[in-house]
């Protein structure tokens, strides 16, 4: 039995690159991570993050299109919380499932790692290979997020604690094997 932990995106400062994974060397405008852990077999997050078996994350590509209905609920809350440490509830009822693509059964899975420190070998990936549509605008939502909290100096580097780029470039694949369940 897997828990969903958490689930937060990756994107760019543009709609050509944020995705952490390519397919044919084609990067995505963002990709979302929804973070699962093995309950059954451990008694916690932590623990489990340290295992080979303890995370499954599943991997959502996102591409510039029609606005998306699922996220909107989400990038509508995101001007009330802009700043580090600013929270709002996400309203009652929220489905993270609807973030996923429609079809479910085309994906990629292989065996690897967390893309943030301590960066364990500890995930199974799971990734959509159809990818959801999602407008411009939502995505600037995401582009309008500060690293810092409201009131205070923004770090002094070239975006000024905007969060860009918040992704990590695609790594080789060394020995991993990737399976697909569709031809």
């Amino acid at each position: 039995k897997y828990e969903l932990k958490q689930f937060h995106s990756h994107w760019g400062k543009c709609s050509t690159c944020g995705s952490e994974h390519v397919v044919d060397g084609k990067p995505y405008a963002a990709e979302l991570h929804f973070v699962h852990w093995n309950s059954a077999k451990y008694s916690s997050f932590g623990d489990a993050a340290k295992m080979d078996d303890g995370l499954t994350v599943v991997g959502v590509f996102v591409e510039v299109g029609n606005e998306h209905p699922g996220l909107k609920k989400l990038t509508d809350l995101m001007s009330k919380t802009q700043y580090k440490g600013e929270e709002v509830a996400i309203p009652d009822g929220f489905d993270a499932s609807t973030l996923f693509p429609s079809d479910q059964s085309r994906y990629w899975t292989y065996p690897g790692s967390l893309t943030t420190p301590p960066c364990y070998e500890s995930v199974t990936w799971i990734l959509f290979k159809d990818p959801i549509q999602v407008s411009e605008a939502q995505l600037d939502a995401f582009r309008s997020l500060h690293s810092h909290p409201r009131n205070t100096a923004p770090p002094n580097d070239e975006l000024k604690g905007v969060i860009m780029d918040n992704f990590r470039p695609p790594l080789e694949l060394n020995d991993r094997v990737v399976k697909a369940s569709f031809r």
